[in-house]
């Protein structure tokens, strides 16, 4: 069963969605990169004052380790707003019968 991981800090999700689309190679790289230690999804969401991610990942400890990793994260969180670190969560799936997708 996969584990979802879910990060949020305070910043600025317009300027991280206006940086990305104006340099698309330098997100996609992080991607790649994730995916190389077990990324099976991923998202990102945002509200006025808030950058969400939301990923799928085979388990905790393989977040943990490509996020120690790449350090390139922060340095792109501090270039939109992000000042203080994000807070994770992970949560594990239930297993009830109403599931969709």
């Amino acid at each position: 069963m996969s584990t979802l991981m879910i990060f949020r800090a305070k910043g600025d999700a317009g300027k991280l969605e206006a940086s990305t689309n104006a340099d698309p190679d330098a997100i996609r790289a992080i991607a790649e990169k994730a995916k190389s230690y077990g990324l099976l999804r991923h998202r990102f969401f945002g509200t006025d004052d808030e950058i969400i991610v939301v990923d799928e990942w085979p388990n905790q400890e393989s977040f943990e380790r490509f996020f120690a990793a790449s350090p390139e994260i922060q340095d792109m969180m501090a270039a939109v707003g992000v000042t203080e670190p994000p807070v994770v969560t992970f949560a594990r799936e239930l297993d009830v019968p109403d599931a969709v997708g």
